[in-house]
């Protein structure tokens, strides 16, 4: 993996994320150079610091997409407006949960994506997902890519997140460009405990992610344009215990994808209290306890301790991918493996481990993002093929059995 800052594994995950999702090596440079020794002194200590250097740069070129919008060069402020966003997205990231000024930084973040929707990208749109929390109605922050041709009805895949990514870190990575070329349509959501849901809306995680899961596929259902047989789920992350947990109680699913085999978080967290393991961001602890909605490590503790898969992976009855790097500094190898043995009941599994030789080989393959994202995209692509043609070999064996 590229190491901006030597030995703080955290900041360089920022850096490889950034630049595996559109940002351009120079402007992350002039961002990165002027912090470059605080990075010596941990991945705590600098993170404001870390924000407004970013913030610069993004600043710098949000005003070059103004004036490429006012010169009427569209495609041009858009590009812009899409790459500022990335930056102050991903330092956002960085800081600590109780950050009085994240949510503004957050809220910029979406602004300048959904402007350059406008201008580059019309087919993907900011969505709610209508959603139940405590008998308490509300709703799911997404965007939504919508790759059907004249409203006929398009495959969809549900994309959620991790333990600290958001849907604005899902359009950056460009796999909803992935799966439209192959006139699939992509829902990327803030699931609770996550992105605009838990920072603007204050929905924390559950264990029992097939919740989540129901409410998007009603949404999907109720869309003219959707394929409600071909309905997928792929995570990334944390996102690699919600979709399985997720695909075994939730059926309507067609397929699902574990991008990175998060088979037992309880017990990473417990490693990671023993200094086991590397963090994925800054203020580690009072980042997931903010994610789940604690105030208490103990009882987050105890808590995580049913965040695991065991038991749960056999109910899933369709399709299943489980992507993972070889050089996975956050989550054990084994946990792939694990999960692909206990998926005994999936009609179809893989599992697909990258190597450092090809590149993907970190954590949810960011060190080559967009070589573990096509391979995705195209594992999904032809899994619908396949669905598809088994429906039509099924169809002709019942018109024969009939005539």
């Amino acid at each position: 993996m590229f190491e901006y800052f030597p030995g703080n594994y955290v900041w360089n995950l920022g850096v490889v994320a950034t630049l595996n999702s559109g940002g351009v090596i120079d402007e992350v440079d002039r961002a990165c150079r002027p912090i470059r020794e605080l990075a010596a002194q941990g991945s705590d200590v600098g993170t404001k610091e870390f924000m407004a250097s970013w913030r610069a740069v993004a600043d710098t070129v949000e005003a070059q997409a103004v004036d490429a919008e006012k010169a009427g060069h569209l495609r041009t402020a858009g590009e812009c407006y899409f790459r500022a966003s990335v930056y102050v997205s991903q330092a956002e990231r960085m800081q600590a949960a109780g950050d009085t000024s994240r949510n503004a930084e957050y809220q910029h973040s979406v602004d300048l994506l959904t402007k350059s929707f406008e201008l580059i990208d019309p087919r993907t749109t900011k969505v709610d997902v209508p959603y139940v929390e405590d008998g308490v109605e509300t709703a799911l922050p997404a965007y939504y890519c919508d790759a059907s041709v004249d409203g006929e009805p398009a495959p969809v895949v549900i994309m959620w997140n991790g333990l600290d990514s958001t849907k604005e870190m899902m359009v950056g990575s460009g796999f909803h460009h992935m799966l439209a070329a192959q006139g699939i349509s992509t829902l990327m959501v803030d699931c609770p405990g996550s992105g605009e849901a838990l920072r603007l809306r204050g929905l924390t995680a559950r264990i029992d992610t097939e919740v989540w899961a129901a409410a998007c596929v009603d949404y999907l259902e109720g869309r003219d344009d959707v394929r409600a047989d071909r309905i997928g789920l792929a995570g990334w992350s944390l996102g690699g215990y919600f979709v399985p947990r997720a695909a075994a109680y939730e059926k309507r699913l067609a397929f699902a994808v574990a991008w990175g085999a998060n088979h037992n978080w309880g017990a990473v967290q417990k490693r990671r209290l023993d200094r086991e393991g590397e963090n994925p961001v800054p203020h580690y602890w009072d980042h997931v306890m903010w994610v789940w909605g604690y105030d208490d490590l103990d009882a987050f503790i105890a808590m995580a301790e049913g965040v695991h898969l065991d038991g749960v992976v056999e109910n899933i009855t369709v399709p299943f991918l489980i992507c993972h790097g070889e050089n996975d500094r956050q989550i054990p190898l084994e946990y792939a493996h694990r999960s692909y043995e206990q998926a005994v009941n999936a009609p179809k599994r893989e599992l697909r481990i990258f190597t450092a030789e090809e590149g993907g080989a970190e954590h949810i393959g960011l060190d080559h993002l967009g070589h573990v994202a096509a391979y995705i995209a195209d594992w999904i692509g032809d899994t619908v093929t396949e669905l598809d043609a088994a429906v039509g070999l099924d169809a002709a064996a019942g018109l024969d059995a009939a005539q």
